[in-house]
């Protein structure tokens, strides 16, 4: 299978960033659909950007147009109401995948989650990101080759989780933290990018379901202090007990951006801690949160300031 233009659906996130500009550093040629190409500019320079809705079947599918493969990266991690966990993790996966065999694309990557089971996951989130992964690969045979990826939590520059408890520990006063003993291992958003690319064209991963975690395993309050550590925030964190937990999941999911909620609650319960390797399986060294992590933490990473700046220009 020989691949040379890549699209991908929600390529203008933390996770797609990095796929496209390792993609681009691969000699491919990549096309980022989105609803609104005039908010990632920046991405230019990595990227074709092709305005389209994924929602619309025909404008996927023209979007998609004389590309051999799809990234698709869409995903929430709290549910706006209206069903939007089953609109984005499941219905859209099937208008992606139906979009891809009318465009005649041969090659899916499917971004999925560690511990999706559209039977058995903790939470809803994860039930329907197993349903959508379902999809993508009854859905894609015959004629179309998926491979999905079930990460860990992602770190990196820009990241939504590292910063996010970053910012948590600026507020006054001590950080009451649910789930303290919650376990997750980490994986560097370079590392899952590597992954995307290295499955690209091999034909052993066709139909295959890779987990992706670093090296260490962490409870969540292990996590929220090293962060504490690495920009220099001498904060009191409180672990709470579950029925303190799930009471504060009960408040804060009306709070705005909805920082914690019942369903999050839910998915904590099942630690996020692979039963195997799979980035070992596609020839990666994983790098260790110890060391990349400091560095987007402390702000010296030289990414992180270079997309900063690239942003800033934007605007």
């Amino acid at each position: 299978m020989k691949i040379q233009r890549i699209a991908l659906i929600g390529g203008s996130g933390f996770v797609g960033r990095h796929i496209a500009r390792r993609l681009r550093n691969r000699g491919y040629r990549c096309r980022v659909i989105t609803r609104h190409a005039h908010r990632h500019l920046d991405l230019k320079t990595t990227a074709e950007l092709v305005e389209a809705d994924p929602f619309d079947k025909d404008q996927l599918t023209a979007a998609l147009g004389s590309c051999d493969a799809a990234i698709h990266l869409v995903g929430i991690l709290n549910d706006g109401g209206k069903g939007s966990f089953r609109r984005l993790h499941v219905e859209l996966v099937e208008n992606v995948v139906t979009s891809c065999h009318d465009a005649k694309v041969v090659r899916l990557l499917h971004m999925s989650a560690l511990n999706a089971d559209q039977a058995s996951g903790s939470s809803l989130y994860l039930r329907s990101k197993g349903e959508g992964e379902n999809r993508a690969h009854t859905l894609g045979r015959p004629g179309l080759a998926v491979t999905s990826f079930r990460p860990s939590v992602i770190f990196g520059p820009d990241d939504s989780f590292l910063n996010r408890f970053a910012t948590l520990l600026r507020i006054p006063g001590p950080l009451p933290l649910a789930c303290p003993d919650a376990r997750l291992s980490p994986v560097y958003v370079g590392d899952v990018a590597t992954a995307f690319a290295n499955a690209l064209e091999d034909r052993r991963t066709f139909g295959r379901h890779y987990e992706l975690c670093g090296p260490e395993t962490y409870t969540l309050e292990q996590l929220v202090r090293f962060i504490a550590e690495h920009t220099g925030r001498h904060k009191l964190i409180v672990g709470l007990p579950d029925w303190a937990s799930r009471l504060q999941a009960s408040v804060l999911q009306f709070a705005p951006g909805k920082p914690f909620t019942p369903d999050n609650y839910q998915s904590l319960q099942t630690p996020s801690v692979c039963q195997e390797d799979g980035l070992a399986a596609l020839g990666i060294t994983p790098t260790s949160l110890q060391n990349a992590g400091v560095r987007f933490l402390s702000g010296t990473d030289k990414n992180q300031l270079r997309n900063a700046r690239r942003r800033l220009s934007q605007r």
